[in-house]
């Protein structure tokens, strides 16, 4: 008889990263989190002892999908152009899977920054290989002089932006529509890749 694989750890996970996204770090209790999951409270502190190392797991999760794949792409030697374009589409990926993500990520930095700076530091994630990239593609003359920090945060900002504001755009731009929302959501990857592009070539 075949052994069916315990996907416990990945309900908890899944259902901890909706409470996170809707009530905060302050607002989420564990006992909402395990219903959630379909558990008792005392499997789930089995599976995680606090909701500091829930916390940890789901980001280790989230960054564990984009991150390695955003590596692989900056350091293969695939030109500079589809490099920015594959590195931007996994990105929004990203976040067209998990809309509520950013919003998240501001609201419980401007509460406590520490814990999310010292996950950071654990993962070891580094910028320095992405303005490399950057600054060596500029030296080619494949991009126009900029400052690597500069042109980082702006593709950041195109991409997170209208996730993290998602109420307001609905609310102005699509009047509460939710399927036209979800249209112009999906359509940020072409056209940031786009705007990027036009934005960065060589005067």
């Amino acid at each position: 008889m075949e052994v069916k694989k315990d996907n416990t750890e990945d309900k908890i996970i899944d259902a901890a990263t909706d409470v996170f996204v809707q009530k905060g770090m302050d607002g989420a209790r564990m006992q909402e989190i395990a219903d959630r999951a379909g558990i008792n409270k005392a499997l789930l502190h089995y599976y995680f002892r606090s909701k500091e190392k829930l916390f940890d797991a789901i980001f280790t999760k989230l960054i564990g999908i984009a991150f390695p794949r955003i590596g692989q792409i900056i350091f293969s030697e695939l030109p500079f152009s589809e490099k920015l374009e594959q590195a931007v589409g996994t990105y929004l990926d990203l976040l067209i899977k998990y809309p509520f993500l950013p919003a998240f990520i501001v609201k419980e930095v401007n509460r406590d920054a520490t814990p999310f700076f010292s996950f950071i530091e654990r993962s070891g994630f580094s910028v320095d290989p992405i303005k490399r990239m950057l600054q060596e593609a500029m030296d080619r003359g494949e991009i126009r002089p900029m400052k690597p920090e500069h042109l980082m945060v702006n593709i950041i900002a195109l991409c997170v932006f209208p996730f993290a504001v998602r109420p307001i755009i609905n609310h102005v731009a699509f009047k509460g529509d939710d399927k036209a929302l979800k249209q112009f959501l999906a359509e940020r990857k072409d056209e940031v890749k786009s705007f990027v592009l036009k934005a960065i070539q060589p005067e």
